[in-house]
């Protein structure tokens, strides 16, 4: 696919299906990530693989985030509920900002790069046929959320890429460029 047209027409799939991306996709899917607007070269992405029986331990550490967010323990039903979320697509990527001291570079700049490079990942998934939707909230920022994952003080986690095959083709909303465009 022409790299205007994944542009111009991706959208989020949240229905998604086995099988997820072959190794060579994923490497691919990386490398467009690899990509991303980079201020100071200090490249700070990291990427954590998610996919297979992990989901199940994904599964009880956002029940264990979500318990302690709440200081408390979950509803038994809403403990299943986060148990399953990693189920709604083969691979997940959990994509985090690996915050460097710069003197010109600051923490916004580093996070918004992250999260360009996971945007890279979700437009090289549609342009590869495969579907994705990228996914945050509020167990985004738990420490919990950030020591199960392994990620230390100087990580911010951006996002949850789900990633899998298609249930169903969505066409992308064509917004009308005037309405979002000013002149000043």
């Amino acid at each position: 696919m022409q790299a205007l047209k994944a542009l111009h027409s991706r959208s989020s799939t949240n229905l998604l299906s086995e099988p997820g991306p072959s190794p060579d996709q994923l490497k691919s899917l990386i490398k467009a990530g690899l990509r991303a607007c980079d201020h100071g070269r200090l490249t700070p992405w990291r990427f954590l693989l998610i996919e297979g029986d992990r989901r199940s331990s994904f599964g009880d550490l956002m029940v264990k985030a979500q318990a302690a967010a709440k200081g408390a323990e979950l509803d038994p039903e809403l403990a299943e509920k986060l148990k399953l979320k990693p189920y709604r697509a083969p691979t997940i990527l959990a994509v985090a900002a690996k915050i460097h001291e710069h003197p010109k570079v600051p923490e916004i700049e580093q996070i918004l790069s992250a999260g360009a490079a996971a945007q890279m990942i979700v437009t090289a998934a549609y342009a590869m046929g495969l579907g994705a939707i990228w996914r945050s909230g509020s167990l985004m920022s738990t420490p919990i959320m950030h020591e199960g994952l392994g990620l230390d003080e100087s990580h911010r986690l951006v996002g949850l890429i789900y990633i899998g095959t298609p249930k169903v083709v969505k066409q992308a909303p064509d917004h009308p460029v005037d309405q979002y465009l000013s002149i000043w």
